[in-house]
């Protein structure tokens, strides 16, 4: 039996939000971003009303207010929109057992066997959010995940697109590649190098020509343009594995030298080094993300011999990859970095340099700053370095200012 999936997208889901709360601004350019005067400046959504005057998301603030000097720009409201997503959930849980979001304001549902059709869900599903919650969405109706997900983002807003086995080939066939998911701006530049323009160039293009050029990843988007995908819909109680723990920020000046590089990556790198005590983690593998004025960016990795779950480590193997790796051809905008492959049965090896009684002892120093700030709060005990130097750039928290990002399809 060929299945039925729905993709329900949340249409500009922070910004309706906050005009549901700001009636005053209904009618006005709106858009949720961060503080242009510390420059974690950009635009993460915007109203339809904004995005007449050609503001993408990701747009630099100042950029925005140039297209659009009457632009009124709020700032994110994390629980409040959880707490829409949660609500959204609510309703689809009365369909289907099978929910998988992706993101916060995405989520897929498998209503396959439904006694309703996947378009009369779709157009119920459709109706009760805009009636019980005062947001649109737009959904995909098909016969996989990716096609539904292209449906959801054929026709917005407010909108239902059916893409089926008897008519993807009409619909899907003549978007563009970049249209379809994990088909990212270098992949897409890459493909229109070699004459593929379109879905259906994709889907006629020899498998092993795009292996060649891209390795698996070419055969996987192979199977995604020609509707082969067969991933399922993950019940709505799975819980995910944790495949990294990191954190970025973009900076509130530009970064000139390695010094205030290493600033910054300090306290990132204390950040991700508390998540990974909480969860009880230790990793192997260092990855950092560096992004400059150009922008221009790139990551690197570095694996240990052994796992870590302390900010000193992570911070040295992040700096050595750093050095390693930019020649200060610009200005530096923003960083990452991130723990990865987890290793939970490494039982460490005691040597006559007391190696291990050390990292034992920063354990245990930073354990107890983990529990100093929980109860008193993340600025009641700093390293004296942050306080002696670039305190402008060491004075955030990313631990507790978090943005939330979409969840990965392959995690």
């Amino acid at each position: 039996m060929e299945r039925t999936i729905l993709h329900v997208d949340c249409n500009k889901f922070y910004a309706s939000v906050e005009c549901l709360y700001r009636p005053e601004v209904r009618d006005k350019p709106v858009a949720v971003g961060g503080n242009p005067e510390t420059r974690h400046g950009i635009i993460l959504t915007k109203n339809e009303i904004a995005s007449k005057y050609g503001l993408t998301v990701g747009e630099p603030l100042w950029k925005a207010y140039q297209k659009c000097p009457e632009l009124i720009v709020v700032p994110p409201n994390y629980p409040l929109y959880l707490r829409f997503s949660r609500l959204c959930r609510k309703v689809y849980e009365d369909y289907s057992e099978y929910i998988e979001p992706f993101g916060l304001d995405e989520s897929w549902l498998d209503v396959t066997g439904n006694q309703q059709s996947g378009m009369e869900i779709a157009e119920e599903i459709r109706n009760r959010i805009k009636f019980e919650l005062g947001i649109t969405v737009s959904i995909g109706v098909s016969y996989n995940k990716i096609f539904a997900k292209l449906g959801s983002d054929y026709k917005k807003p407010d909108a239902i697109t059916r893409i089926g086995s008897d008519n993807y080939k009409k619909i899907a066939w003549e978007l563009p590649c970049g249209d379809l998911l994990f088909v990212g701006r270098s992949t897409q530049k890459k493909l229109y190098s070699y004459g593929i323009y379109t879905i259906g160039d994709l889907a006629n293009t020899d498998v092993k020509f795009l292996k060649s050029v891209f390795g698996k990843n070419g055969e996987t988007l192979h199977c995604f343009a020609n509707g082969l995908d067969s991933a399922p819909v993950k019940h709505k109680d799975e819980i995910r594995d944790v495949k990294s723990i990191g954190n970025s920020t973009t900076t509130p000046r530009d970064l000139v030298n390695n010094a205030d590089v290493s600033a910054v990556m300090r306290v990132l790198s204390e950040s991700v080094a508390q998540r990974l005590r909480e969860h009880g983690f230790k990793g192997r593998t260092i990855t950092i993300s560096v992004r400059d004025t150009k922008l221009f960016s790139f990551t690197r990795q570095k694996k240990l011999d052994f796992p870590t779950d302390l900010s000193t480590e992570i911070l040295a193997a992040g700096m050595e990859l750093f050095r390693a790796n930019y020649s200060w051809s610009a200005n530096i905008r923003s960083l990452g970095i991130s723990v990865s492959d987890f290793d939970f049965e490494y039982c460490e090896q005691f040597d006559l340099a007391g190696t291990a009684q050390r990292r034992e002892k920063r354990e245990k120093i930073e354990s107890t700053i983990d529990v100093l700030r929980r109860r008193f709060g993340h600025y009641c005990i700093q390293r004296a370095c942050q306080l002696s130097a670039a305190t402008d750039l060491s004075d955030f928290n990313p631990h507790d200012e978090h943005i939330i990002h979409p969840i990965s399809y392959f995690a």
